[in-house]
């Protein structure tokens, strides 16, 4: 009987060399796998590409650590979230997962297990990015190599820590649902706010908080002060003093990009955000990305005037003190009237980053210089020394209070107290 199939099975195929031809029998199989393959590869790619739209490798990496495989402390007024490792290890990673449950993650913001997730992790803005998106996000994630490394416990003070608490802020602050496009709006818009509003968590940094942690809606992306950084995220609106209002889009574009152009630099973490993430982005995504920011409606809130109240006698002495300190120490990059070389040497004249409300970029970055990141389209980039030695809390004071209150700037002055609060912050 065996061998009566054997003999069926040959004359089969003997058949089919002679009638189709070999190769037409080698090949009927071929095509779907490589298409399979093909497809996957695509996906993975993919999938990289929107990881590094959302920068998961920075806060998904302990500092001299794995890529991937967490560990890298995140700061909140609450205490330290410790993010996880999220390579392919089937005892400590997410090996173990499948796509629904890293949609899930992303989506809903629970974990495998069912538990709720911190809001550290950006699931209030990832819960805009599509199924298809997830799951080529999961496709990369599982290509990486294994790391075993055991996930750090969180280090949140009582009652913050607990189950009970975490919902009851998910019921306050978030909305779970995957982004709707707007149907009045360009693709090349509602690609952009897709990307700003999701991958990007750009209002993670450029929104205020309350007490509680949670954003303010009523001001998306006008700007606030980053808890626990030390560092004012600027307004990304169409503020005309504190915002994009008069920027042109290719350079909103290029600040994205390269961390520079005609109007500003980046600096503190922003400046991680672009290295690590934006560089790597397309240019149609740039150029989407900046047509909804470009877009978005103007701020209304009312900037504080400063820490420092005035009156005309004072002003005068501080911008006369002041404009001596900066012909002596920042005219000779930054121009007599603050006209700059940009990139190279910023304009200070009608610069929106100093009509911000707080003035602790500013004080910051006098204090401790800064480097713009080193990228693809800024490989040289030039960078500001520090002063922190050299000037005196007054002297800085008078100084910043100076380029904030000249060319057409106007902004709140600033106190020795302001700058003395932080000269012991750390430099990042």
């Amino acid at each position: 009987m065996k061998r009566a199939l054997l003999l069926c099975l040959a004359i089969i195929l003997a058949f089919a060399v002679v009638v189709f031809g070999w190769p037409l029998v080698l090949e009927l199989g071929e095509p779907e796998t490589g298409v399979a393959a093909q497809a996957y590869a695509g996906q993975v790619e993919h999938g990289q590409y929107l990881a590094t739209a959302g920068n998961c490798a920075s806060c998904h990496t302990a500092r001299g650590g794995a890529i991937y495989a967490g560990g890298r402390a995140i700061e909140t007024p609450f205490g330290q979230v410790f993010s996880s490792n999220i390579t392919p290890d089937r005892a400590t990673g997410i090996g173990n997962w499948t796509a629904d449950d890293f949609w899930r993650a992303l989506h809903h913001g629970k974990s495998k297990n069912g538990r709720l997730l911190y809001p550290a992790f950006p699931y209030p803005n990832y819960t805009k990015v599509t199924r298809a998106d997830s799951d080529a996000m999961f496709a990369y994630l599982q290509t990486l190599p294994a790391v075993d490394q055991a996930n750090r416990q969180h280090a949140l003070r009582m009652p913050y820590s607990t189950q009970p608490v975490l919902a009851i802020w998910r019921a306050l602050y978030f909305r779970p649902g995957v982004y709707q496009a707007e149907a009045n709006r360009s693709a090349e818009w509602n690609r952009g706010a897709y990307l700003v509003q999701g991958l990007g968590h750009c209002n993670a940094c450029h929104t205020s908080r309350d007490v509680l942690g949670g954003s303010d809606e009523q001001e998306d992306l006008a700007g606030g002060m980053m808890p626990m950084s030390n560092w004012y995220a600027s307004s990304l609106t169409s503020d005309s003093k504190a915002g994009l209002g008069n920027w042109e889009k290719q350079h909103i574009a290029d600040l994205l990009k390269t961390g520079v152009s005609e109007r500003a630099a980046v600096f503190g973490p922003m400046s991680e955000v672009v290295y690590k993430s934006l560089q790597y982005l397309n240019d149609s995504d740039m150029q989407a990305m900046a047509e909804y920011l470009k877009s978005l409606p103007q701020s209304t809130i009312s900037p504080p005037s400063g820490d420092a109240v005035l009156n005309k006698a004072q002003q005068d002495f501080v911008m006369d003190w002041g404009g001596k300190l900066y012909g002596k120490h920042c005219a000779g990059c930054h121009g007599e009237k603050g006209q700059g070389r940009a990139p190279a040497y910023l304009p200070f004249a009608d610069r929106h980053s100093l009509s911000m409300s707080s003035a602790v970029n500013s004080i910051r970055i006098v204090m401790n210089g800064g480097y713009p990141p080193g990228t693809a389209g800024n490989p040289r980039p030039f960078g500001m020394p520090p002063f922190r030695s050299m000037l005196s809390d007054e002297e800085v004071a008078a100084v910043v209070s100076y380029i904030r209150n000249a060319w057409g700037n106007q902004a709140g002055w600033v106190t020795p107290d302001e700058v003395n609060r932080y000269r012991s912050v750390p430099v990042n």
